[in-house]
């Protein structure tokens, strides 16, 4: 982890730190490409073997039963039952804001009307990855928002655990959500069963959630077959800290994302080398004590505190378009003016990453690698279509048959113009 001056970064330092984790899917598109053609071709055959290749377990029926559903409330404390009901509370008010804002409308302009509907993707299917640790938070925030945005068959894709079976809190999450079928199967090959089809699996018009390398490698590579989200990544945060900032607030904060995974990004940018220090040494402090120790140490090797101005901060942050943004600021309202690129924003010393992870109700589903520049995160809208209308009279048609004909003729498309000259004749 280093600490600089913005002014001071070199060309290969700041690009470093800008262009983290760009995945190369160079090296692994083979191995991708023919896991997904073997399960095109193969199907559930396919995926049991893969199943048993990376996961290590047989499993016969990919289809989690309701009788498995209802046991799995038996394996896990009430209080975490109780707290995923009260998340995906906040999580579907958060949501049905978010409908209610999108609207159907139409405009009429001499005799032409032309507006635009709303109509839900029919069928969704859900990532949810398995492997160092399990995700029911990502269950929610797949699922409620496809079910607020009135889509017809959701369903959940998640890795088995070491049993063959599904992770109880995944089950139980999926439940709540009221997902309409969970499969126990991760990895590349679930983004095919979902992309292509199996005997089990349905064929999917969506594929939405985070993922490793080899799942967001699957999700690109399916593209067109399906839509997706967008790639999402190891996770990040940047950090914009003023000197009235809480050193210890900020040090918890970044290693609440560093503990995430190895490849993990966290930037803090500050006001002063000595609240830069001063952060670090609350960093270095707080991980003697962490419990995922060795994962938050491997991460530090991508992180970096920077020291500007607060205007050099912001520009900074602009420039890295972060998954997560935190403003730790003495006006965090005036410095959210000026940003330009964020998948989530967290205003002030009481409104950590966690908070969205989990609770306050905003999808934690986020683009990640900058992406933030073109993509926002998993929302209603992710789950609908705008189709556009129009509806012409007689004399509406003739207002535009002139534009039409024009055009269509110096284009060389005579069909298109004869189509509205005998309309109009």
């Amino acid at each position: 982890m280093i600490i600089k001056k913005i002014k001071d970064l070199t060309e290969e330092e700041k690009s470093k730190i800008i262009n983290r984790n760009k995945m190369n899917l160079e090296n692994i598109i083979p191995t991708v490409q023919e896991i997904l053609k073997n399960v095109r071709e193969k199907g559930d055959e396919a995926l049991r073997y893969y199943t048993k290749k990376f996961d290590g377990v047989d499993i016969e029926d990919f289809k989690v039963s309701k009788e498995e559903i209802e046991n799995a409330y038996n394996k896990i404390d009430y209080k975490v039952i109780e707290a995923i009901e009260k998340a995906a509370e906040n999580i579907k008010e958060f949501h049905e804001m978010q409908l209610k804002n999108l609207k159907e409308w139409e405009i009429e302009k001499n005799g032409i009307k032309a507006g635009q509907i709303l109509r839900p993707i029919e069928n969704v299917g859900c990532y949810v990855p398995g492997g160092r640790a399990f995700y029911p938070s990502t269950v929610l925030m797949t699922v409620i928002p496809a079910k607020v945005a009135g889509c017809e068959r959701v369903i959940i894709t998640s890795p088995p655990t070491k049993e063959g079976e599904g992770n109880p809190a995944t089950l139980v999450a999926g439940d709540i959500a009221k997902a309409d079928e969970i499969y126990k199967v991760g990895g590349a090959q679930a983004i095919g069963a979902m992309a292509y089809g199996t005997e089990t699996i349905p064929k999917v018009d969506i594929i939405v959630g985070p993922g490793n390398v080899f799942v967001t490698a699957a999700k690109k590579l399916v593209y067109g077959d399906v839509a997706i989200d967008f790639p999402a990544g190891p996770s990040e945060v940047l950090i914009i800290a003023d000197e009235n900032a809480n050193e210890e607030y900020v040090a918890l904060d970044f290693l609440a994302q560093a503990e995430h995974d190895p490849n993990a990004s966290c930037v803090i940018t500050t006001t002063s080398m000595e609240k830069a220090n001063s952060i670090k040494n609350k960093i270095i402090e707080e991980m003697e004590k962490a419990e995922r120790r060795e994962i938050i140490e491997k991460a530090l090797e991508n992180s970096a505190i920077l020291v500007g101005d607060l205007d050099e901060c912001i520009e900074f942050s602009n420039e890295y378009a972060p998954e997560h943004l935190e403003i730790i600021t003495k006006n965090p309202r005036e410095v959210l003016k000026k940003i330009k690129h964020a998948g989530s924003i967290f205003l002030g010393e009481y409104a950590p990453v966690p908070v969205g992870d989990y609770a306050s109700g905003t999808n934690h589903v986020l683009p990640t690698s900058a992406c933030a520049r073109m993509y926002s995160g998993l929302s209603v809208e992710t789950f609908l279509k705008k189709p556009t209308i129009q509806e012409l009279t007689k004399e509406g048609l003739k207002n535009i048959a002139d534009i039409v004909i024009t055009l269509a003729e110096a284009e060389g498309l005579f069909g298109h113009a004869e189509a509205v000259r005998r309309r109009i004749n």
